[in-house]
Formats: C-alpha cells, structure tokens, sequence
C-alpha cells in the first residue's frame, strides 16, 4: 500500500507536532482529491500549531490553510482529474485538514480553478497573504482610492503588506508609507514599491480623539493598540481596511473619526470571500498584479517547518514561506 506524508498537530499534553505517514482516503461525494504542489506558511498556521490560540478546536489536524495543485480523483462534475486548482479559506487547516500535506480531501465548493496563468507554485507564493492584500486594496479602490492617495501600510515585513505594497505600487499609487518595527528593512520595502518607511515611534504618543490628517487610506495588518493610534490621524473621507490582529483584538477609540471626519473601518476577511470575488481577484493576481520581484520567497520541506513557525510566532519571519509538496509544479 502506498502511503503519503502529512504535518500532524496532536492534542496530547502538552500539544506536540509530528510528520506522519498516512494512506490515500476514500471521498464522499462533493469532494476532491488534491495532490498538493505547494502549501503557504501564515501566521494563522503558527498558531494553528500552538495550545489555547483559538485558531483549532479539533485534534488532531493538518494546517496549512492554502494549497495548490492537481486533482486526482473527483466526486463532483465540475472539477475533473488532472484539472489545477488552488484553495484557501472557508475551514481549511482549520476545522479540516489543510494543506500541509502530499494528498488532501477538499470540499468542491472552496475550490478555485487556477488561472491559465499562474502555477502553482505562483498561487501559493500569493496564498492566503496576497488574496488578503487584494482584498483590502479592492476594498479601499472601491471607496476612493486614487494615484494621488497617501496609504499606510503596517506590520510592512510580513506577508499581507508586502503584498499590498507591491499591489498599490502596481496600481499606480505614488505614496505608499510602511510602518515597521524592522527598520532595517528598508531597503527591502522600497524595492518592493514602498516610498517611505516610518516607524511606529513616529506615531504621535498620546492617542488624541482627532489629529493631524496624514493619512488618506490604511491597510492595517497590525490590529490593537496602533490600530487605536491610526483612526484619528486618517483625512476626511478615507478609510482603513482592517485585516490582522497580530498587535491584539483589542483597541480603543472614540466616534469622532467616524462622525467628524466620515472615515471608514473597513473589515477584510479571506475566509468566507465569495467565488465571484475570489475568481476576479485571483485573475487579477495572475494578470495585472503578478508576484513582485523583490518578495523574498524561501522553500521549504516539511520536515522544516518548526523553525519558521517559531520565527513567525516570535515576529521574525520576513516575506513569504513555502512547502514543497512534490506535486505538479506546471
């Protein structure tokens, strides 16, 4: 019998990991299986793999919430065997195995056909981190984001902003700030199209009800106290897409941006994202968008994972890492 490797986290005490050998599973209908190319590491994954974080409730489980590669067998017609596809989102890695894994069962429904376009390996350098971008720069576009719009980008190094970095600058936008605790990043965010760095001691100290304007649109991938620091210094108008809370899930403010000023908290989720939206923005990745060059991309086994998880859950990881799965890399 043929077997295949998977990345387990078991709830034993204390919760521990494990690389396993397993058999090819049966399908129920609506179901396919996908043989994995490439499986993205985000922070949401690091935690996945620690106690008490919310993230999982089941044990035990595979994580890894994005995968891309090929079908191997199907049990529903719209997806046939040999067809490329990717899946991020809904309950994957989640409340179902994920991606971290050679084989993976997934329901039809979370799956999108990879555009002619992209490989595999290209979808997942994107991931759930770059679907996350793009959600929140379509989100500011569609409340008035222009060219000539100052966006502040936070938590610059990690993967979501370095997505939206690179987005806004292929969007033609002129003033793209990064706020970072990695200064020494600097050089790394301005090729990947940041045009000024700051860093959160920049920020005014004592959060005011309302203060200078500096800035037109936010992509917070931060959450927490800055996100409190953030609201009273957006123009009249403009609007912050919320889509991390690495910095905490709380923050305080008060009804004064929203009501003096009409500035919108927007909130981004990657999860539930419809298939229209996901299929438009997918395309557009593929397209208009592209992986940016400068992205720095690492490659990992399975066997590797534990040192970057660490480094993810200790703030340290920089751009964006992948696990080979062995797949189809097309």
């Amino acid at each position: 019998m043929t077997t295949y490797k998977r990345f387990r986290v078991v709830a034993d005490d204390p919760i521990r990991t494990l690389v396993e050998d397993f058999e090819q599973p049966e399908l129920a209908a609506g179901e396919v299986l996908l043989q994995v190319a490439y499986s993205g590491i985000n922070y949401k994954d690091a935690l996945a793999t620690r106690a008490n974080t919310g993230v999982v409730r089941t044990y035990p489980i595979t994580p890894g919430i994005d995968a891309a590669g090929t079908i191997i067998a199907s049990q529903d017609d719209r997806f046939k065997v040999g067809q490329a596809v990717l899946v991020t989102g809904f309950g994957f890695g989640v409340a179902a195995d994920g991606g971290w894994t050679e084989l993976a069962v997934v329901p039809a429904d979370w799956l999108v056909a990879l555009p002619q376009t992209l490989s595999p390996k290209q979808a997942m350098t994107f991931g759930t981190a770059g679907f996350t971008a793009a959600l929140a720069v379509d989100a500011l576009e569609q409340h008035g984001l222009t060219k000539t719009s100052r966006v502040l980008v936070t938590g610059a190094t990690g993967g979501v902003a370095n997505f939206a970095i690179s987005f806004l600058q292929a969007q033609g936008v002129k003033t793209i700030i990064a706020l970072t605790r990695k200064t020494e990043q600097a050089d790394y965010l301005k090729r990947l199209g940041a045009t000024t760095i700051l860093s959160p001691t920049d920020l005014p100290e004592k959060t005011k009800p309302l203060a200078k304007q500096q800035f037109d649109f936010v992509i917070d991938t931060v959450g927490g106290t800055q996100l409190s620091q953030l609201l009273p210094l957006i123009s009249y108008g403009g609007s912050l897409a919320l889509c991390g809370n690495a910095g905490g899930i709380k923050f305080e403010t008060t009804v004064l941006p929203f009501i003096l000023r009409s500035v919108n908290l927007l909130g981004i989720d990657s999860v539930e994202a419809n298939l229209e939206t996901r299929t438009r923005l997918w395309e557009k990745m593929a397209t208009l968008w592209s992986v940016p060059a400068a992205l720095q991309v690492n490659e990992i086994k399975l066997t590797e994972l534990s040192a970057t998880i660490a480094d993810l859950l200790a703030g340290q990881h920089v751009g964006r890492t992948l696990i080979h799965l062995g797949g189809m890399t097309r």
